[in-house]
């Protein structure tokens, strides 16, 4: 559930179900895809979010390699955990973890069942209760068995109306169990009830605080306090003062319990209060350095987590930020803060050109060349001397066999020649673009598609027939594409990035689901076209159009459908090569403000749609059903690059108002 799909299709519809079905159905789809045998590959490859290695840490010996957690309130029971750890998450929190199960609501009365209300106006979570803990046997569970690879944090918390006696009677034994079970370290939230007695609550901290270095479990466990993020200032800074607030691993500025319901409320307004306290926290920790903040409130968009960062929070926790941005905003937050690490670093030497990435260009140029070429052919002769010695026929007997047949092969080569310059367009592109600033996806982009173009050449004997012009090109090019591929260390992404939820971005992500829906569209019919080509050959519109059937044409020569046939099937592999560089650099390369992939996409794709309508037009083989792929092609290529355009152009649109 991507950010195009989930913005476009998805968020729509969940909206409109009662907010606990709305969790429940997407929580119980993306943990059941994970579990599927290639769940996981596909979550990978739809979200290609794995995080830079420059924003690996540690965090109380503990390693991250994000600064990104996942809050456990959104995910209870832990039922998606496998999936949203491969979102782009450093690390998850499990809780609030209770010693008993309990969801309380106003007056201690169960709220499990009632419903959690959404305010999608305001952007608004309401959660009838505070905490919904399955008890401490429960969480100990999942932790045992994550099914990630992850960190996990465990928020503990006391039952509500403990004493601070019994709270840390209730804490140690939780957190020790917990610590065995598989816990990486704590946040103890202990500061959600009201402060009558600030001296009470700083005694159960430094208590806990005290008893857990001396315990052979919790040592070593990071420990941190869970702060509210609007917690009256006066009585908390007394109380951490007390409590020897920097001898704790950090703090976390996070969620509140509203004294009056006792429930939950997420609203954007908290980042304001948030920012407050992290920077009373870090004034109050600033003599210990290694004191680390985590900011847990009022995050919607990357921007708030640059706030959060610049207030003083060396991590964030997302929660509602998910479900009103997206999947994808753990990534779209590594990247932001990925870019501000970068910008302060030296760039690296820029990539000789015949290191990789210029062979690349070769290659898009070789194609582009290539194309043009063959499109002159199959507008003109048609066929070349070795098609007409493979037929024993010259193209005037071909025509009076039937007169519609050279037409109709002119249209496969034709339309194979604007897919290769398509082709070599991204190719290009890619290289000049992503591959010569050392971008993982681009690589990885042009490895798929290019391996799949190559390979595809097989197709061409399907039926026999040898493409002794296609072999030659095939070899001339390869070795551009080998060389090209050469290993070189992945550089950071040092252009602009999205960092705001704001039209603009949501129009964008209309755009990219328009491209993604194009890429797999093509990726199917490609395979389509291609199956076609070894197997039946024609579909019933192309025999209808030559007024021909297949075995009459086979009666005809015997060797006319094998050379058709490698048409077709030749088509099929260029257009499966392509389809494959336009889905990965759709759903893997959107940046905002990068119009290099405006451009791509714009003089990518016009030559293929050129080659296709024209042909079709020029010959007459205007059949409805035969051009409605094509068509319903083209209305997704012209929305995509109409919706992208103000993302992907901002200068441009800047010019024109």
């Amino acid at each position: 559930m991507p950010d195009w799909s989930y913005q476009t299709l998805f968020r729509p519809l969940l909206f409109r179900l009662p907010g606990r079905m709305a969790r429940s159905v997407t929580l119980g789809a993306i943990g059941a895809l994970s579990r599927l045998p290639l769940g996981s590959f596909v979550i990978r490859t739809l979200g290609h979010m794995e995080p830079s290695a420059l924003l690996h840490s540690s965090i109380g010996g503990v390693e991250l390699h994000a600064p990104v957690g996942l809050a456990g309130s959104v995910d209870p029971a832990g039922t998606a955990h496998r999936a949203m750890a491969q979102f782009g998450f450093g690390f998850i929190e499990l809780g609030p973890v209770m010693a008993e199960p309990a969801a309380f609501a106003a007056g201690g009365t169960s709220a499990a069942a009632a419903p959690i209300m959404l305010d999608a106006a305001h952007e608004r979570i309401v959660y009838p209760a505070y905490a919904e803990s399955s008890g401490i046997a429960a969480a100990a569970s999942r932790l045992a068995k994550p099914g990630h690879a992850l960190p996990q944090l465990v928020r503990v918390m006391p039952q509500l109306g403990s004493t601070p006696e019994q709270a840390l009677a209730q804490l140690l034994p939780m957190m020790r169990q917990l610590r065995q079970a598989g816990a990486a370290g704590f946040f103890v939230d202990a500061l959600q009830q009201p402060l009558v007695a600030p001296e009470e609550t700083a005694w159960l901290l430094k208590q806990l605080r005290i008893s857990a270095r001396a315990d052979n479990d919790l040592h070593d466990a990071p420990l941190f306090l869970y702060i509210p993020h609007d917690a009256e200032e006066t009585t908390l800074v007394e109380i951490l003062k007390a409590a020897e607030l920097a001898s704790w691993t950090g703090a976390v500025i996070g969620e509140s319990r509203a004294a009056d319901t006792g429930g939950l409320a997420l609203d954007p307004q908290d980042r304001q209060s948030c920012l407050a306290k992290l920077k009373l926290l870090r004034e109050l920790a600033s003599p210990c350095a290694d004191f680390k903040l985590i900011s847990a409130a009022g995050l919607y968009e990357p921007q708030d987590a640059l706030d959060a960062m610049a207030a003083g929070a060396s991590y964030v926790i997302l929660h509602a930020g998910l479900v009103f941005a997206g999947p994808g905003l753990p990534k779209r937050v590594n990247e932001a803060i990925l870019h501000e690490k970068t910008r302060l670093l030296p760039a690296p030497e820029p990539a000789s050109f015949w290191r990789h990435w210029g062979w690349m260009c070769l290659l898009g140029i070789g194609m582009i060349v290539g194309g043009l070429l063959a499109w002159m052919i199959a507008a003109t002769s048609v066929l070349l001397p070795y098609d007409e010695a493979f037929l024993g026929l010259k193209r005037d007997d071909l025509h009076h066999i039937n007169h519609r047949l050279l037409h109709f092969m002119s249209h496969d080569r034709i339309t194979l020649a604007g897919t290769m310059i398509s082709l070599g367009v991204i190719y290009y592109q890619l290289g000049r673009y992503g591959m010569r600033y050392s971008l993982h996806w681009a690589r990885m982009a042009l490895l798929v598609s290019g391996t799949v173009g190559f390979l595809s050449f097989f197709l061409y004997l399907g039926y026999g027939y040898f493409d002794p012009l296609h072999a030659v090109v095939a070899l001339l090019l390869l070795p551009m594409f080998l060389l090209s591929m050469r290993r070189n260390p992945d550089q950071p992404f040092r252009g602009s990035v999205n960092v705001s939820n704001d039209d603009v971005w949501r129009r964008a992500m209309w755009g990219q689901c328009c491209m993604v829906v194009l890429g797999f569209a093509l990726v199917i019919g490609s395979i389509t076209i291609s199956g076609y080509g070894i197997t039946t050959v024609f579909v019933p519109q192309d025999l209808a159009y030559m007024e021909t059937t297949a075995a009459q044409l086979q009666a005809m020569n015997p060797h006319l459908v094998p050379l058709i046939a490698h048409d077709r099937a030749g088509f099929g592999g260029a257009l499966f090569s392509d389809a494959l560089a336009l889905l990965m650099m759709s759903l893997w390369g959107l940046q905002q403000g990068q119009q290099w992939l405006w451009w791509t996409y714009l003089l990518g794709g016009a030559p293929a749609f050129i080659a296709a309508f024209s042909v079709h037009m020029h010959i007459g083989y205007t059949d409805f059903v035969h051009l409605s792929p094509a068509l319903f092609a083209l209305a997704l290529y012209i929305g995509g690059l109409v919706l992208l355009y103000p993302y992907l152009m901002p200068r441009m649109r800047r010019q024109l108002q």
